[in-house]
């Protein structure tokens, strides 16, 4: 039986072997307690038999006026838990939180332009590739910037691809 819960401080000394994927990025500590001190109902857990960590997602809200959205920083499920609908369930969260709590226009998120098991599955979740962001990920690889609108944004402008390719320094951070 899976759990979901609030990520807790003590979960971090214990879902180190959920970052040992090469396509999940790592962050310090101090990073990780910034996410659950100013956003903690935006980070979750997932839990299997015996307290395993099994995965977790980490969001924010960010933005102002129609770019006020939720964003997935990060989501990952240790690869002995993948293909069980875990990482739609914790995506899901995170958007309902994003929609109900927050009532933001959309959610978004950075994925590695080669990490197409990733791409699939946030399109098989509704979203689109909004735009592509060059030399993203430590200035080599390119990331897609890809986003789903929530309720609120009813004409669905968040989600209207842009024509171009951006730089990181073009990129909006609040």
């Amino acid at each position: 039986m899976t759990t979901i819960r609030r990520f807790c401080c003590a979960d971090l000394l214990r879902f180190s072997s959920v970052n040992l994927d090469h396509l999940t990025e790592t962050f310090n500590m101090s990073f990780y307690l910034t996410y659950l001190a100013r956003w903690p109902d935006c980070f979750h857990v997932a839990e299997g038999p015996g307290n395993r960590v099994m995965g977790y997602i980490m969001g924010k809200v960010e933005g102002q006026g129609e770019s006020w959205h939720g964003h997935v920083t990060a989501v990952t499920v240790a690869p002995q838990y993948r293909r069980q609908q875990l990482a739609k369930k914790l995506m899901n969260l995170l958007e309902e939180i994003s929609d109900k709590t927050y009532n933001t226009f959309f959610v978004d998120l950075f994925v590695r332009a080669s990490n197409a098991p990733a791409i699939n599955m946030y399109e098989k979740l509704g979203y689109v590739i909004y735009r592509r962001v060059l030399k993203y990920y430590s200035g080599e690889e390119d990331g897609l910037d890809m986003r789903k609108a929530l309720p609120r944004d009813v004409e669905k402008k968040s989600i209207i691809p842009m024509k171009r390719a951006v730089t990181p320094e073009e990129l909006e951070y609040d």
